[in-house]
């Protein structure tokens, strides 16, 4: 059951930083009527996150009505990778929206703009994109890319579409099947026997991450090569910002290759500079036939996009795979400037430094916290710290809610825990934050940690 936070109004003292301010009790006693209104007219699976009232954002801050300011470790949700509310995206949003809102499928420049710029910094091989709305309907497009390829490779029987255990790709039902979390499947019904999932070689669950790993899994459930259409891999595993090692994804490209196999890395959480490069699949050396781009491409705006090679891209005719909103020229403006932000203040290198200091800060509390911790995950300025009962490997959900929930009560924003066992407090900042942010938000978690554990051992 997913836990909830408290909505009973709780003081912590004034807190006046750089980086935070807190001047009221969390939640804001004026906000809960507005929490009561929202309750009332939306389903409960809207409900999860703090109880703060986003009223604006500007670089790493976020600011709700009543005089707070948290200091932002979560981009909305791995979103705003240039930072909330650049000028310059909202300039270009403001310019286009004055001009025209809509165009379906028709032509428009600034399409043509942004196409051209993507294909332009993405590595050779990536050479059409397709404009979409949400990072799920990108990977249902890749699904349908590669399926319709294994047909024309291998006949009915080339159909099958390989992912990972735990991988999280959307909640649309072709997103959910490839998905890894059995859970999140169980509305559907009976599973479908051409998506399967093989372990994950992130050397804590599956603590075997050669890539022997996966050839076995696949004879085990009875599939052959020929049978597979396309691998569908999360360049960083989502929950807990596992990476893959490097020689197991070169391993698994070449397989692909010799199979005639789509190999499809989603890059929605990791691409646009996230993980320290442009792309991430950059880190395994590898350039994958289909990538699935959202949230970091457009600043926060609702749109993706799958690039991939041209053959694949062109499979189907005219007017075959449109879609109403994919190409909505108010977002591609905003995401083009957006693009070009990231760019011009190199901020993939900037994540790479400052990454570097992040973990080096999680790991000294790792250390400090080593019965609680099982692993701290990541890279760039994307990481995952998982909490687990003193002593053992099982996850610890209530710790690392309650961690979650003290910490935005003193101006750290975080999201609720996701992960293995929901136990995995995820941290990725927007890339411009200053080294003073990352290293005050790091002191506040470490001491939330040690008062967090004390309390355990108190009860």
């Amino acid at each position: 059951m997913a836990q909830s936070f408290s909505l009973e109004p709780k003081a912590v003292g004034r807190i006046e930083t750089p980086y935070r301010r807190i001047v009221t009790p969390i939640p804001v006693p004026e906000s809960l009527p507005l929490f009561r209104q929202l309750h009332a007219c939306e389903p409960d699976a809207m409900t999860g996150m703090a109880p703060v009232i986003w009223d604006r954002a500007e670089g790493c801050s976020i600011f709700d009505p009543y005089g707070n300011m948290w200091l932002d470790w979560t981009s909305g949700v791995l979103a705003a990778n240039a930072g909330h509310g650049r000028r310059e995206v909202v300039h270009a949003i403001r310019e286009q929206a004055g001009k025209l809102l809509f165009s379906y499928a028709h032509p428009t420049e600034v399409r043509a703009k942004l196409a051209a710029r993507l294909t332009e910094i993405a590595p050779p091989g990536l050479d059409r994109v397709f404009f979409f709305t949400s990072g799920a309907e990108s990977v249902e497009c890749a699904i349908k890319l590669s399926r319709m390829h294994g047909r024309k490779a291998g006949g009915d029987r080339k159909t099958r579409i390989v992912s990972f255990a735990n991988a999280f790709h959307g909640r649309t039902l072709g997103a959910q099947l490839a998905g890894g979390i059995p859970a999140m499947k169980e509305w559907i019904g009976p599973p479908d026997a051409t998506f399967v999932q093989v372990p994950f070689p992130d050397g804590y669950v599956c603590e075997d991450a050669s890539f022997e790993v996966f050839l076995r899994s696949l004879r085990e459930q009875n599939v052959e090569p020929e049978d597979v259409a396309g691998v569908l891999m999360e360049t960083f595993q989502g929950g807990d910002a596992n990476f893959a090692p490097e020689g197991y994804v070169r391993e698994l490209a070449a397989w692909c290759r010799r199979h005639d196999a789509v190999l499809t890395c989603d890059e929605i959480q990791a691409g646009f500079g996230r993980t320290g490069r442009l792309f991430g699949f950059e880190h395994y050396g590898i350039v994958p036939d289909l990538a699935c781009f959202a949230k970091g491409l457009s600043g926060a705006l609702p749109l993706s996009a799958v690039m991939g090679r041209a053959e694949l891209m062109d499979g189907f005719p005219p007017r075959s795979m449109t879609t109403t909103y994919g190409g909505n020229p108010v977002c591609l403006a905003g995401a083009l400037a957006n693009v070009e932000l990231i760019l011009a203040g190199n901020l993939p290198a900037r994540a790479e430094r400052t990454g570097r200091l992040l973990h080096g800060k999680l790991q000294d509390i790792a250390r400090r916290h080593d019965a609680a911790i099982g692993f701290v995950h990541g890279r760039g300025l994307v990481a995952a710290v998982h909490f687990v009962r003193p002593g053992t490997r099982t996850p610890d959900p209530d710790l690392a809610f309650r961690i979650v929930e003290s910490c935005v009560r003193q101006g750290l924003m975080l999201f609720a825990p996701v992960g293995l066992g929901a136990a995995s407090i995820k941290i990725c900042p927007p890339l411009v934050i200053e080294p003073g942010a990352v290293e005050e938000g790091a002191e506040l978690l470490g001491t939330v940690i040690e008062h967090e554990r004390r309390r355990q051992f108190q009860q």
